[in-house]
């Protein structure tokens, strides 16, 4: 291992050399207030969570509607429909 070979090159960066700086302590009355800022996407984010938190999580309509027709037996479902996003639903949990 060459040491000379790294003091030449720290003294050439001045790597190892610190520098003083004045002292440290009270500086007098500083007046520094603290402020916060929201980027626009911030805020559009604040006011989407606000709108989804008065949206209910359930549409009591659609569930009333389907319901009664299971109630009635009008409610009918197309098996190849239902097939192709059972596959689907399969295929997407596979990859």
């Amino acid at each position: 291992m060459r040491i000379d070979a790294y003091n030449q090159i720290s003294q050439l960066y001045g790597v190892g050399k610190t520098r003083k700086t004045g002292k440290a302590g009270y500086t007098g009355n500083v007046n520094t207030t603290d402020q916060v800022s929201f980027s626009s996407i911030g805020k559009d984010m604040q006011i989407a969570k606000s709108a989804l938190a008065n949206v209910p999580d359930v549409r009591q309509n659609k569930v009333d509607e389907l319901k009664t027709a299971i109630q009635n037996g009008t409610y009918n479902v197309s098996n190849e429909s239902f097939a192709e996003k059972l596959m689907s639903a399969y295929a997407e949990r596979t990859m």
